[in-house]
């Protein structure tokens, strides 16, 4: 089984080496072909920026369909997968934080892209638990889901996607036009992924509550997992000047990062045995072919 293979590598050894990293990659050639794609004209920029990511995109469901048919598939989800590395770095950001409050705010900078440098403790620990959930969405469950949808190329175009997104994904003037491709295909590949993040971390709650705080965030999808481990740990998540998901919850503090740690690791196993039964049911769909 691809799936718990996988799973078993990503909790063993985390990540393989930079060269070999597949989101590496992705990264790379976005950054190489990013001087050739214009910020302006509008439409210029448009048609550029969307051909560079066609072509990233082909490429990624290309080699996902090579090494889909080989025995080493679960070798091969590995690393389009990130649930071990994601809760070591969200734990990083509470010990560092029990040691000093410039020393939480540094070890946040690795996982989140907003200014850190004048945070209180209380919205060091609510940025870790938001980046935690979302990334939860984009790293885990989103992955998982179109593995099971489209196998290993379903998988690899998502990662590229999601890759083009946070590097060209922003409404800046270099990347307004040229970026919106990447924007609009992360938001859509997102779409279901980020509400079954969401119902995961819920559990059996009324969904109104949630979707109402969801909305309080300008992105479609991101502000679903975020919404949903505020609720299910009664916690104010603030990020100043933009949203405030579940005012009447508690300010995050001492041990709440732990908490939602655990609560993001049961969801990861959940996603993982959900992916495998999906797997193993088209497996035997298919007379058992691989």
């Amino acid at each position: 089984m691809s799936v718990l293979a996988a799973a078993a590598l990503d909790a063993v050894a985390a990540e393989p080496p930079v060269r070999l990293h597949p989101v590496v990659w992705c990264g790379r050639y976005l950054d190489r072909v990013a001087p050739w794609v214009p910020a302006q004209p509008q439409g210029r920029a448009l048609v550029a920026g969307g051909a560079a990511w066609l072509v990233g995109a082909a490429g990624a469901a290309l080699a996902g369909r090579v090494l889909g048919r080989g025995p080493a598939r679960g070798v091969a989800l590995w690393p389009l997968l990130s649930a071990r590395m994601l809760l070591t770095e969200v734990l990083a950001v509470e010990a560092a934080l029990t040691e000093d409050l410039d020393a939480g705010r540094a070890a946040l900078r690795r996982i989140v892209g907003r200014d850190t440098g004048d945070l209180d403790p209380a919205e060091v620990r609510g940025a870790a638990i938001e980046s935690l959930a979302e990334n939860l969405s984009d790293s885990v469950v989103a992955p998982l889901f179109w593995y099971a949808v489209a196998g290993l190329p379903g998988a690899a175009l998502y990662r590229f996607a999601n890759t083009a997104d946070a590097c060209w994904g922003y409404r800046t003037p270099r990347w307004r036009y040229a970026g919106t491709v990447a924007a609009r295909a992360d938001d859509a590949l997102n779409l279901v992924p980020a509400r079954l993040t969401a119902l995961l971390l819920r559990g059996p709650l009324d969904v109104t509550p949630l979707r109402a705080e969801a909305r309080r965030t300008a992105s479609p999808n991101a502000g679903w997992p975020m919404a949903a481990l505020a609720l299910r740990l009664d916690l104010r998540l603030t990020k100043r000047d933009h949203y405030v998901l579940h005012p009447t919850g508690a300010d995050p503090g001492a041990g709440d990062v732990e908490r939602a740690v655990r609560l993001a690791r049961r969801t990861a196993v959940a996603a993982f045995a959900i992916a495998a039964a999906a797997e193993h049911l088209t497996h035997r769909h298919r007379g058992g072919r691989p």
